[in-house]
């Protein structure tokens, strides 16, 4: 059986997300000090240790899936419709929520012709990214939650650094503050956010680089018209784990509203059978001394949330409003 590290990657990442023992418990809970998201880090370990699995660069997508996993991951345990997060759980990873509820109100039979041709791209609506129509033009977004009758309420871009800081860095940000830009004029009313990983060795191989780059990020989250909130992940990789990140990307050219993109450019296939288990995956450690209180995750995926919350109807989105709900009502 042939099959690229990303399908391997895929394969894995569903594994670990499907087993996550954290996967149905509530993300909300109450403290002394307030509501709180509490993200569930031990799978995020367990992702990040994918694309090190596989031994896969950056040109694969496969560690910067890592991300775009795990996020989609937490939105679902908030209590997000699983079929309106992209990417989804199953294939196809983008696909419109009303076209699901269609295939399902069909005949069986008639119902697992359609769904093939889904799979299969005949379709017009499956996707493998989500590209969005900004004010001045088509963006790819990570991890999106959106409807026809709703346009995006949620839209998070991922960026990844295991290397090459210096060169890369001011690139990666400034990149990212014109594409919240670009959303944001577009899209005012919806939850915008930025998740950017970078090696924690950064923090000994080039510090100053680093603290300047953590600093940026955090101003990329006061911008009114920008982020509403940023955070920071530190992967803590060994040396001999580093090559997952060596290669940058090529840069997108334009895109078209619908465009579905090529896959990316290292295929490599496996001519064997691949039995890749998730007990053969090592888990990547988190640092997270540096990261500031502005940049942790958990306020993160809390300013997100409620952000979607506050601005839907209140028959929206009745799951996710019943687990804050619960927590907020709990003892601390």
């Amino acid at each position: 059986m042939s099959m690229s590290l990303r399908e391997r990657g895929w394969r894995l990442f569903d594994q670990i997300v499907a087993d996550a023992p954290k996967r149905e418990t509530n993300p909300w809970c109450r403290t002394s000090t307030g509501l709180v998201f509490t993200p569930d880090y031990d799978t995020l370990e367990l992702l990040l240790g994918v694309p090190v699995h596989l031994g896969a660069t950056s040109q694969s997508g496969v560690p910067a899936l890592a991300l775009d996993v795990w996020v989609s991951y937490e939105l679902r345990r908030a209590g997000f419709d699983s079929d309106r997060v992209w990417p989804r759980p199953i294939e196809p990873r983008v696909l419109p929520f009303e076209i699901t509820q269609f295939v399902t109100g069909l005949p069986a039979k008639l119902r697992a012709d359609v769904m093939q041709r889904v799979l299969t791209g005949r379709v017009t609506g499956a996707a493998k990214s989500a590209n969005l129509l900004g004010k001045n033009y088509v963006k790819q977004v990570d991890v999106v939650m959106s409807s026809w009758a709703t346009g995006p309420e949620l839209m998070i871009s991922t960026k990844r650094m295991d290397s090459s800081f210096g060169k890369n860095a001011a690139n990666r940000v400034e990149e990212s503050y014109g594409d919240a830009k670009n959303l944001r004029l577009r899209h005012p009313q919806a939850a915008l956010g930025f998740v950017y990983a970078l090696n924690a060795i950064a923090l000994v191989k080039e510090r100053d680089t680093a603290m300047w780059l953590i600093d940026l990020l955090q101003k990329l989250g006061r911008e009114d018209d920008a982020y509403d909130a940023v955070a920071l992940i530190m992967p803590d990789l060994r040396g001999d784990q580093e090559a997952a990140g060596t290669e940058e990307p090529d840069d997108a050219g334009p895109l078209e509203v619908g465009a579905v993109d090529d896959e990316p450019a290292q295929l490599e296939l496996v001519r064997e059978t691949v039995q890749d288990d998730v007990k053969q995956v090592d888990r990547v450690g988190l640092y997270d001394d540096e990261v500031p209180d502005a940049l942790d995750p958990g306020r993160f995926f809390a300013v997100m949330c409620n952000r979607v919350l506050d601005n839907s109807p209140i028959n929206f989105h009745p799951r996710a409003r019943q687990l804050r709900a619960e927590a907020q009502q709990a003892q601390s």
